[in-house]
């Protein structure tokens, strides 16, 4: 685990700000949080070089693009040696639809979250990720009824 990077009040501001909507231009930024354009723009490029910012993205409906089907799947692997869960999850990167992948304990070995059109793409996706995979021992698969609350916030 790495240490958490410092941040002093302008930094969180800025992340607050940037949170709740990165698309706003720097001057506009910079005004938000009371500081000089060329303040926040340096201070904003120190958070991203130092990995604070990963990247900045839109979110997207996924009701809209026809992806209405949420899935959290727990993951349990026959073998836990570092180099079989490396491989799993070089493999669940590999697929557009699961959006989140992590490992977990205790219980599963991992829990992914994953995002298709439907029921028959969830079942091609769980073919190709789990049924064919020798490594995968149990797989247990929540199915989104209602989503109450989505957030990509951090709270800082």
């Amino acid at each position: 685990m790495t240490e958490p990077t410092p941040l002093d009040e302008l930094d969180r501001r800025i992340l607050n700000a940037l949170q709740t909507d990165a698309s706003q231009t720097n001057a506009e930024l910079a005004e938000l949080v009371h500081v000089s354009p060329p303040t926040c723009l340096r201070r904003v490029k120190q958070l991203t070089d130092a990995g604070v910012i990963e990247r900045q993205v839109a979110i997207v409906d996924p009701a809209k693009v026809g992806a209405r089907l949420t899935a959290i799947v727990e993951i349990t692997l026959d073998v836990q040696a570092a180099e079989r869960m490396e491989a799993f999850e070089k493999l669940a990167a590999a697929e557009d639809a699961v959006l989140q992948c992590y490992r977990v304990a205790p219980g599963p070995d991992f829990v992914l979250v994953v995002q298709v059109v439907d029921m028959p793409a969830y079942h091609a996706l769980a073919h190709r990720l789990f049924a064919t995979h020798a490594n995968v021992r149990n797989v247990k698969a929540y199915f989104s009824t209602f989503r109450s609350k989505f957030d990509t916030r951090i709270a800082i």
